[in-house]
């Protein structure tokens, strides 16, 4: 792996030469106690296989263009303080209020991070409380319902196929998919099929019907900005708590480059791995000053525990503290301005081509690229892209009959930009989108059905008087040479070898 990114650690931990415990350990350190010499030393010597694999998945990202909308590229600081000694201590509750001794450091880590969560989003802590220890932003989501509404009481988010999320309700006419629609009663709204942007007019008709006692706003696959004030007035007529997840967009609502949602919403939630930039973690902000509901805090925090998990993960809210406090930073600003436009030219080329996007462009991190047009499924150009080291992923597009089969893919510009994209290298990478999807149909057509296997079969197969298979080796040749050359966060690109059990070129 990042055998440097180690080495690094090790030079910095507790147990560097630079501290007294090292020394300490090593003169107790004697054939009584060789059970724990296995403490004492680093993973590739211990587990090699498990270090191979972390190496082989360094070298992917090293040598790929990572385009998932919801991933992104943390620092080198946030994985040294998730990898931390942290990991070891249990603390379940509060600040202030736990159930364990030994927690007068967490607490004055915990409390930190609130700080600087509040902070980030410009937050009066008179009027926003957080709670930052959600494993995740899907058990964010649940501890938030959980918190402000009953089982069996009525929600509506934001539809699958239109661009929302699993955790804001999604179930189908078979199944009920998730938490959300298993525990609550989950009712869609949708986009207008002529602009493919939210029927706030629609929904507002719908919620007057439904009644729901949430409605929920964010989304996993929506290129636009939201009119949270139109949102608002819907969820005051009907009596709803109104919620925005703002998982995808919380680091470009920070650097104020999209509306924000604490002008209207009574909880916000958020992922912190995304346009955050953080590790892997959720996070709930809650309105303080609520007349009808002075008890808000009260909720949210006994709905992230005891209700809905157990002790928080300290390692990771001091990542989260570190990813904060680098959004704080103007350069955290910069960043993000640089997403938008990076994703407004990938936008613009794609459509320079001939192609079809969702909404016709792009005011965030994404754009949603419609194949129907063409002839070819999400699952197909997902395929021959991976074979190729670009990284995207298959996705549903308004109208779709099922989320199984999509007709489109997503794109996200955030973790290249993290590698320090600009938009003329952006270009570049909108090129080889380009020719991924042309070389997509000259499969389809070489592999003579339109079934997947035969798909990949030709794509990795050299056969007698057909030409994909060496234009996928081409193009991921190209590719490669490109992606490499290009910083990667934590990892020592110079010095990095390539790891055994890779295929090189």
């Amino acid at each position: 792996m990042l055998r440097s990114f180690t080495r690094s650690l090790t030079r910095t931990s507790i147990f560097s030469p630079r501290t007294p415990y090292h020394s300490f350990s090593s003169r107790r350190m004697s054939s009584s106690v060789d059970f724990n010499k296995v403490l004492y030393a680093p993973l590739a010597e211990i587990d090699p296989e498990v270090q191979n694999i972390i190496d082989k998945e360094t070298w992917r990202q090293l040598n790929g263009l990572e385009l998932i909308a919801s991933e992104n590229l943390t620092s080198l600081s946030v994985m040294e303080a998730n990898g931390s000694i942290l990991t070891n201590k249990y603390s379940e509750g509060l600040p202030g209020a736990r159930y364990y001794g030994g927690n007068e450091y967490i607490d004055e880590l915990e409390s930190l991070c609130r700080q600087r969560a509040l902070k980030a989003f410009n937050l009066d802590p008179a009027k926003w409380g957080v709670n930052v220890q959600p494993y995740s932003g899907s058990t964010a989501n649940f501890a938030a319902l959980t918190a402000l509404i009953q089982p069996q009481d009525r929600l509506m988010g934001l539809g699958l196929p239109d661009g929302g999320h699993l955790t804001h309700g999604y179930y189908t006419a078979k199944k009920k998919m998730t938490a959300s629609s298993i525990y609550f009663q989950s009712f869609p709204y949708a986009i207008t099929p002529e602009s493919n942007l939210i029927d706030y007019a629609g929904l507002a008709a719908q919620a007057k019907i439904f009644k729901p006692r949430l409605i929920i706003c964010g989304a996993s696959a929506y290129p636009r900005d939201w009119d949270y004030a139109e949102l608002k007035k819907t969820a005051e007529k009907e009596g709803a708590w109104l919620l925005c997840d703002m998982a995808h967009t919380s680091g470009l609502i920070a650097a104020q480059e999209l509306n924000s949602p604490f002008d209207y919403c009574d909880v916000v939630t958020t992922t912190t791995h995304k346009t955050l930039r953080g590790p892997r973690a959720g996070l709930i902000f809650f309105r303080k000053d609520l007349e009808n509901a002075k008890d808000l805090e009260k909720r949210v925090n006994e709905a992230v525990f005891p209700a809905c998990q157990g002790g928080p993960h300290n390692n990771t809210i001091a990542a989260v503290a570190t990813a904060l406090r680098q959004v704080a930073d103007p350069s955290f600003k910069a960043y993000a301005k640089q997403v938008v436009a990076n994703a407004r030219a990938l936008a613009s080329s794609l459509l320079e081509h001939g192609y079809k996007l969702q909404t016709g462009g792009t005011d965030n991190h994404l754009v949603l690229w419609d194949l129907r047009p063409l002839g070819l499924t999400g699952s197909k150009v997902e395929k021959v892209c991976d074979l190729m080291g670009i990284t995207i992923n298959k996705n549903a597009v308004s109208g779709d009959a099922s989320a199984q089969v999509p007709g489109g893919i997503r794109l996200g510009t955030s973790a290249l930009t993290s590698r320090n994209m600009t938009e003329a290298d952006i270009k570049v990478v909108a090129d080889f989108l380009h020719r991924s999807v042309q070389l997509s149909l000259l499969l389809q057509k070489e592999a003579g059905t339109k079934m997947l296997k035969d798909f990949v079969r030709v794509a990795t197969t050299q056969e007698e008087g057909k030409q994909g298979f060496a234009q996928v080796k081409q193009l991921r040749d190209e590719v490669r040479a490109f992606a490499r050359k290009w910083p990667l966060p934590g990892v020592d690109t110079a010095n990095f070898k390539t790891p055994a059990g890779v295929e090189e070129d």
